[in-house]
């Protein structure tokens, strides 16, 4: 589809065109990634800005995988790194990646969504510094990481696109994206770079007031907020919930759709996430009841025993029904935990 838009050079592209293309991606987005990178043109005018949920326990080559994906080079981000058009620009791990002007940075803010580097922030920040120009992107993914940041883009006056859930591996993150953020485009992975290629080369557009505070979650992102009680105050309201992090106190921040909480010292969960949060804070609670239910299993056993040994019949039979009973409540316990790891499983799948 890319011939369609032939007949523009690099050199060619109209000044102030949209020339920041933000996309984030979880579950399944290395290959969603390797697809739209060798689709890209390599003439594209648009630096594109890469978030992906990464572990900081193993290196990872995802530079490497792109760049021999597709004609266009990609690289992790160094901080304060003047963007070119035609470049790729990878959140590293343990970082977020933002985007200040002309140049990237790297925020060492708290995690956002259980995640460093995680999508929201890097597109709150192509919102606030340049969002006329920027193209923001959701591919697939678990949860809902890339909605909040998309809403901010669209109403910052950039273009929302998010990938059809329909042929997403993972089809929770852009349907959460779809449905809270009321994207400009919704096209699966075949149709993207051409979209893609057309929208950069249109002019950038209007620019709006940014959401009521945007800057401050920027700066908590970058790493330049410690305590910012006052100013959650001012945008959001005290949860009841404490912060599965820190256990500090949360505020309920509410995007058109959406609700988000976020603590004072700065991590942040969207609602369904803040779910998964709470469901490990519950699981490490029922492993405890489960060890002091084991130990007095191991107790009535051997006071049945003993019991046993010296003729005690009416003591025997009570200890056997205490021993009945609390493998009951074992069963139980261990039932929810199974249940409680599924859902941790299911997240770390972002």
């Amino acid at each position: 589809m890319r011939d369609e838009f032939r007949g523009y050079s690099h050199l060619e592209a109209p000044m102030g065109n949209r020339d920041i293309v933000a996309m984030g991606a979880s579950a399944g987005g290395v290959e969603a990634l390797m697809q739209l990178a060798a689709g890209l043109s390599r003439d594209l005018p648009a630096s594109v800005l890469v978030t992906l949920h990464l572990s900081n326990q193993f290196r990872s080559s995802l530079d490497e995988l792109l760049t021999g994906a597709g004609p266009l080079p990609a690289k992790f981000a160094e901080d304060r790194e003047v963007l070119r058009k035609g470049h790729i620009y990878i959140a590293p791990p343990d970082r977020h990646l933002l985007v200040e002007g002309d140049r990237v940075t790297l925020g060492i803010g708290p995690r956002e969504n259980n995640s460093r580097p995680a999508i929201d922030p890097m597109l709150r920040s192509a919102a606030l510094c340049c969002c006329p120009r920027t193209i923001g992107v959701v591919l697939t993914g678990t949860l809902g990481d890339g909605a909040s940041g998309l809403w901010a883009i669209g109403q910052c006056g950039g273009i929302t696109v998010v990938q059809d859930p329909r042929g997403a591996a993972y089809a929770e993150m852009p349907q959460n994206a779809l449905e809270r953020a009321n994207p400009d485009h919704v096209v699966d992975l075949q149709r993207m770079p051409a979209l893609l290629y057309s929208l950069a080369h249109e002019p950038e557009g209007e620019s709006r007031a940014a959401p009521e505070g945007l800057r401050l979650e920027v700066e908590i992102a970058r790493g330049e907020r410690e305590n910012a009680m006052k100013e959650l105050d001012a945008i959001g309201r005290r949860s009841v919930l404490s912060c599965p992090d820190c256990q500090g106190v949360m505020w309920e921040i509410d995007e058109g759709g959406l609700t988000r909480f976020r603590c004072h010292v700065g991590h942040t969960y969207a609602a369904d996430l803040m779910n998964v949060a709470l469901d490990e804070g519950l699981r490490r609670a029922l492993a405890s009841a489960l060890r002091a239910l084991e130990e007095r299993v191991a107790l009535a056993r051997k006071l049945h025993s003993h019991a046993k040994e010296r003729g005690h019949s009416h003591l025997m039979k009570n200890w056997a029904a205490r021993v009945r009973e609390y493998e009951q409540e074992m069963q139980v316990v261990r039932d929810s935990i199974r249940r409680m790891e599924a859902i941790a499983a299911r997240a770390e799948l972002q």
